[in-house]
């Protein structure tokens, strides 16, 4: 009987562990901080509600920062990730692409993230940006290629693109776009931020059965 009682125990305390939350840190800029949005509508509440729908299970902690760069990142990572979080999203860049920052700079500095990340064992998914062609097609080969390049490297998930949700609504039209940005042109609106959620899902779904598993 004993035998019987502590089987079941086990039982029990295994299937309490494996539904316990996960506790995944999205770490990056105004887009991940919820910059003009009202509260519950940032990427990181749309983002943990969808993952939760669809079974994952999830706690986000809102690491985002208001004008940060890859830089600001780099310097803070350390700190973000001494409370040890079971996962990391990282979505920095668009602050050094909007400044023109030389796009081996982005590199170092994203270098710098996601060793730490790795050096600590946790798993992670990048979220890649894509430069405008303004800058010229050189900056904007070398600085696409940062996030495919580093993401081989560190063995970590990508989503190529933040705002691939818009970009597939759209099609290339870019007036038809303007309706998911908040006025400034560059921050999406809610909806804006529902349509790039439910493109980086699948993405971040995969990043809780990397951990789980």
């Amino acid at each position: 009987m004993r035998k019987i009682l502590a089987l079941l125990c086990l039982m029990l305390l295994s299937g309490a562990a494996s539904a316990e939350a996960l506790r995944i840190t999205v770490f990056g800029d105004s887009l991940v901080q919820g910059y003009g949005l009202p509260q519950g509508q940032g990427l990181v509440p749309q983002l943990e509600r969808w993952l939760n729908e669809n079974g994952a299970e999830v706690q986000l902690q809102n690491a985002g920062v208001s004008g940060d760069t890859t830089a600001g990142g780099a310097a803070r990572v350390a700190w973000t990730l001494s409370d040890k979080p079971d996962g990391l999203i990282v979505l920095l860049g668009g602050n050094d692409m909007l400044r023109g920052l030389p796009p081996a700079e982005t590199r170092a500095n994203l270098t710098s993230i996601l060793q730490a990340a790795s050096d600590s064992g946790i798993e992670t998914l990048l979220v890649g940006m894509v430069a405008p062609g303004n800058y010229g097609p050189d900056y904007k080969a070398e600085f696409d290629s940062n996030y495919p390049d580093l993401a081989r490297r560190f063995d970590a998930l990508l989503h190529p693109d933040a705002f691939a949700g818009i970009a597939d609504k759209v099609a290339g039209d870019i007036a038809a776009a303007q309706v998911y940005f908040q006025p400034d042109g560059i921050h999406p609106n809610e909806e804006g931020v529902a349509l790039n959620v439910a493109a980086l899902g699948p993405a971040a779904l995969e990043l809780v059965a990397r951990i789980r598993n």
